[in-house]
């Protein structure tokens, strides 16, 4: 035995026995190494110049040295037999095992993926009329404003729900500047012997007393204000009285002080509001979304901004008041009838409604701003080919009073497409391509804050990752027909989903109830400033979509932002079959987010675009036409109309790829992807800031730089300037759907 470990040594130690050796160390121990070949000297015939010293002895040696591997190999197992016993085998764990089980269903995705059509069925199903009655009752809150202890408490229900479905919900907390009124100093107006004390209000009026003649502006539309001047009323520091409706509170408000007023009295006209005349109103006057004093950056604890106000924060104070305070205000307002054609006329009684501009009224608002603490609430479902695309269903959690229709259905909806959803993929197979976000934003009432927090706090990554949103507030306001906004890029996705949901009114498909024969006219309005998906759109770039179930032939619900949007109302709106219409607007909702991850290509129509392009150029190009033959300005009118026909030919390009694809390859699914995804962010300016402009979408968005702006520009100097940016901004959405640099159509 001594032999065979001496001459194992021996052969080990020799180190010409190859060009892996073992070499001594200052400390004793031997470290391998290697000797690579760069330091080789080559003979000549090829053969290496070092070659190993032929060992004595060495059959002899090779033998002993394979005996002694096979006696240390079978010493080895001997003793590993008999220091590792067999283990015991511990009783089986059910739960552990049925737990392992589903962690592998997750996994293991099938090989052949549903079609749309099975799943859009097992969707349905699993919208029902019983589910929803609980559902709606559970988060029905007779206060919910936000901020409160009742906002909060709906917020740990949500994201307690979204636990139960597995949807690792987490919280994003911001801290928000909000207004309310003065408990210690209510908001005042004073008129002749008339003291009115208003219960409600308007947020982020300015506080202040002012004193102005009383003078009826009708809506508040700059087209109204025209016909009081020309009628010879002065309106440089009246005090406007005003019926809601048409336009928003935040613009009627500018549009007021745009023309000199020093306040804004707010009333509901029986015309639209036929409710009791004590009914008080609430909303905002922010030009805007989000907090207005940390305008394009978010309101996280741990930032330190420099203070900072929105530009679309009101300069003079606004006021609510009741139909029965503005029926006093009317009969002693005195002034000219307005002409029977304006439309100045209402629906109350006994009041002429005169213009006014006789008499003094004083308005004495109190409002104060406090600092709240908001949550807004995620979950997901994460996708199986591309989990870091990812479509967002928002809803609105607060309210002014009970805010039936503005947020309990919504968040209802919510609840019950995340549990479907999520069901789906336990249960039946489903295997979402791209994830699903669910997410309930508070601070709403205010101007969308919880939402445009969130997007300000996350631009960076969310405008790469979200590829549309779907907002669920509102879905369920009568009875009869629909009202949608969407980014012309969810027309077709719209379209479609109407001819797949059934009609709540019996036979037929909801297509049918709106009419085949042009749908766009009689369902498609713009999206407004007020609309939750607005700052998604607008702001952020992304493909958006707000829709509402309404009475046949209503523009608008009457009890928003009031104490009487209640299920009583809803009801009555809805013929009383209120939990089927929330179930028509569930279903609509899911099948939209449903085609959006399922198929292998996102449902983003980019010729959608080419007619509102085509709209939107047109008057520019009209304008500068005229400007160049008089002379007055030196472009080329046909500059921006090539951008123009730069962005058709890109996106025909882009239908005709997308045509030809074949949708088994993912590589090439993801290039056409991330192209769509691309058309709505590259439509904002990059030449605004967020900040002073933060709805920078060329077409959609509001300022200087948006071809309606331009088309309506005075100042030459402003002209050629917004006009050589906007220009530059459409031909480089074209260019970034071309896609490869060599492919480029610049030519401008």
């Amino acid at each position: 035995m001594e032999r065979l470990w001496s001459t194992f040594r021996r052969v080990i130690r020799s180190e010409r026995y190859s060009r892996f050796t073992l070499q001594p160390s200052e400390d004793g121990e031997r470290h391998g190494e290697v000797n690579l070949s760069d330091d080789t000297e080559v003979e000549a015939g090829g053969s290496p110049s070092f070659r190993p010293a032929p060992a004595p002895n060495s059959r002899c040696s090779l033998l002993y040295l394979a005996l002694g591997i096979l006696v240390v190999f079978l010493f080895g197992c001997l003793v590993g037999l008999f220091s590792h016993p067999k283990p015991r085998e511990a009783p089986l764990n059910c739960d552990l095992t049925m737990k392992n089980q589903t962690e592998e269903t997750k996994v293991a995705a099938p090989e052949v993926q549903l079609n749309f059509e099975t799943i859009a069925q097992i969707l349905s199903k699993k919208l029902t009329r019983q589910i929803f009655q609980k559902t709606l009752s559970d988060f029905d809150l007779p206060s919910r404003l936000a901020g409160s202890a009742e906002d909060m408490h709906l917020a740990n229900r949500v994201f307690d729900e979204f636990t139960k479905q597995e949807m690792n919900p987490w919280t994003d907390i911001h801290y928000v500047q909000l207004q309310s009124m003065d408990s210690r100093r209510p908001n005042v107006v004073e008129f002749g012997s008339d003291i009115f004390k208003p219960t409600g209000f308007l947020v982020y009026s300015p506080p202040g007393t002012v004193q102005g003649k009383l003078v009826y502006g009708n809506y508040g539309c700059k087209e109204d204000l025209d016909v009081v001047q020309k009628s010879n009323v002065e309106l440089k520091g009246c005090v406007l009285l005003l019926r809601a409706g048409k336009i928003s509170f935040a613009e009627q408000v500018k549009n007021a002080a745009s023309k000199g007023a020093s306040a804004v009295l707010i009333y509901p006209d029986f015309q639209e509001y036929s409710y009791k005349d004590t009914t008080v109103l609430y909303g905002h006057v922010h030009l805007g979304s989000g907090d207005p004093y940390t305008p394009g950056f978010p309101s996280f604890n741990h930032t330190q901004f420099p203070p900072t106000e929105s530009s679309g924060l009101p300069k003079i104070p606004a006021q609510t008041i009741t139909a029965a305070m503005a029926s006093a205000l009317f009969k002693k307002i005195g002034g000219p009838l307005p002409d029977a054609s304006s439309g100045f006329i209402g629906g109350m009684k006994q009041v002429s409604y005169r213009l006014g501009g006789t008499q003094n009224i004083t308005v004495q608002v109190n409002n104060v701003l406090v600092n709240k603490e908001i949550h807004n609430v995620f979950g997901v479902i994460k996708g199986f080919t591309d989990p870091d695309r990812y479509v967002v269903l928002g809803a609105q959690r607060d309210a002014w009073g009970q805010g039936y229709a503005k947020a309990t259905v919504g968040t209802a909806v919510l609840i019950e497409l995340a549990k479907a959803f999520h069901e789906m993929v336990e249960k039946d197979g489903f295997r979402p391509r791209r994830s699903l976000v669910f997410a309930s934003f508070s601070a709403g009432e205010y101007g969308s804050v919880g939402a445009t927090e969130w997007l300000e706090g996350y631009m960076s990554s969310l405008d790469k990752s979200v590829f549309t949103y779907i907002n669920l507030d509102g879905l369920v306001l009568g009875r009869g027909s629909v009202r949608a906004s969407a980014s012309p890029l969810l027309y077709s996705l719209i379209e479609s989903t109407m001819k797949e949901v059934k009609s709540p009114l019996g036979s037929g498909t909801v297509y049918d109830m709106v009419g085949r024969t042009n749908w766009e006219a009689n369902v498609m309005r713009p999206m407004t400033l007020d609309d939750p998906a607005y700052p998604f759109l607008t702001f952020a770039g992304i493909p958006s979509v707000s829709f509402h179930f309404v009475s046949k032939n209503s523009e608008y619900y009457p009890y928003y932002g009031t104490s009487l949007d209640n299920m009583d109302h809803l009801m009555y709106q809805t013929n009383q079959r209120m939990e089927e219409m929330t179930v028509v607007a569930a279903q609509f909702a899911g099948q939209m987010a449903l085609r959006l991850v399922h198929d292998h290509l996102l449902r983003l129509d980019v010729s959608r675009y080419n007619g509102v392009i085509t709209k939107a150029v047109v008057p520019v190009y009209r304008l500068v036409r005229r400007l160049s033959n008089s002379g007055q300005l030196s472009v080329d009118p046909n500059w921006l109309n090539r951008a123009r026909g730069a962005f058709r030919r890109a996106a025909d390009d882009l239908s005709i790829t997308i045509a030809n694809t074949n949708v088994d390859d993912k590589e090439a699914c993801r290039i056409i992807n991330n192209k769509l995804m691309r058309v709505e962010h590259n439509l904002l300016s990059p030449y605004v800031s967020p900040v002073e402009t933060p709805f920078r979408h060329l077409l959609l968005g509001r300022g200087t730089h948006t071809l309606a702006s331009i088309a309506a520009a005075t100042d030459m100097d402003e002209l050629r300037t917004q006009l050589a940016l906007a220009t530059w901004t459409l031909q480089g959405c074209a260019n970034a759907m071309e896609g490869d640099i060599w492919d480029i159509d610049d030519e401008i």
